[in-house]
């Protein structure tokens, strides 16, 4: 395994140009090769415990900008590029849970991490919980934002409101989710849609996101993992998959508005945050105010205030 110092340059969507990777003070950038052969990209700032953040869908490592800096003035942040995303080696396979997971545990031992602290948004929350299952001697304390934990109650409230999802099922279809995540309509759709604030993001800022998915074998990438860890994950769940488990990790859980409106829906029933009681060791439901699905963004100085004090308790 080999970690180097990238020189901020990677193939860009349009072809063999090279586009620079964008700018964030106090961010020096990694290119780590993996045992499987992957070469992964790391955005790192700042310096002490180390914290590894793992962005959401359709996102990369740039959907933490708000926050690495407030973060890295107490931890050595460590924000990677999901296999596929961002700048990361968009392979023709490996875009399952497992294999997720082991790029992930591949990444820390690469690193010379054998515990780390551990947040994650949407996509990257789901992976995060995975790993407190799988790995949880990995795992000191997982923040979670936006992302439905493995043990879910589903009321009948809760599956009314799957309609909702309908880009994500669209995302997901083997042919079609890749045109239509590179033409770029439908991903900008499911941001300013997931968000209460729309002008969250810059023109420049939905290029750096929807700019990588027009790559073909990124947005395939793209639509394998959602269909991995959004579809995928959300019906092992349901199913009860994750019963047998434990979640030991002490969790935080932040959430907005957006599918996480309150703790019960408009007919009482326990909504998607309720379920894990049973399962879980210790967990802390925290909500965002002002805040749709991209909760590090919409709402940085909040998020980061949480996650310094959680990270800090004893």
């Amino acid at each position: 395994m080999e970690a180097r110092e990238s020189d901020a340059e990677a193939p860009s969507d349009d072809g063999p140009v090279d586009r620079p990777l964008p700018h964030l003070d106090g961010v020096r950038h990694l290119i780590v090769e993996l045992p499987d052969g992957l070469r992964m990209h790391v955005a790192e700032a700042g310096a002490g415990e180390p914290l590894v953040l793992l962005h959401g869908f359709p996102q990369h490592w740039w959907g933490w900008r708000k926050v690495i800096p407030a973060l890295a003035a107490h931890h050595r942040v460590i924000a990677p590029d999901l296999r596929g995303a961002g700048w990361t080696e968009a392979t023709t396979g490996g875009y399952t849970e497992e294999q997720l997971v082991a790029d992930l545990v591949a990444l820390l031992d690469a690193l010379g991490l054998d515990r780390v602290s551990l947040a994650g948004l949407d996509i990257g929350g789901t992976l995060g919980f995975r790993v407190c299952l799988t790995h949880p001697e990995r795992v000191r304390k997982f923040v979670s934002l936006a992302a439905p934990h493995p043990y879910p109650v589903l009321s009948m409230g809760v599956m009314l409101r799957t309609w909702q999802l309908w880009p994500g099922f669209a995302t997901a279809l083997p042919v079609l989710g890749p045109r239509l995540l590179s033409r770029g309509r439908l991903p900008r759709r499911m941001m300013l849609g997931s968000s209460v604030a729309p002008d969250t993001w810059s023109a420049e800022d939905l290029d750096l996101f929807l700019g990588r998915l027009r790559d073909p074998a990124r947005a395939r990438a793209a639509a394998a993992t959602y269909r991995a860890l959004a579809l995928g994950s959300a019906r092992r769940a349901a199913a009860g998959a994750y019963r047998t488990t434990r979640l030991v990790t002490p969790t935080l859980m932040l959430y907005g508005t957006v599918l996480y409106d309150g703790d019960r829906d408009q007919a009482g029933h326990p909504g998607l945050l309720h379920g894990y009681e049973e399962h879980a060791d210790d967990v802390t439901l925290a909500h965002v105010p002002g805040a749709g699905y991209y909760l590090a963004e919409e709402q940085p100085e909040t998020v980061a205030r949480h996650l310094l004090a959680f990270l800090a308790r004893p």
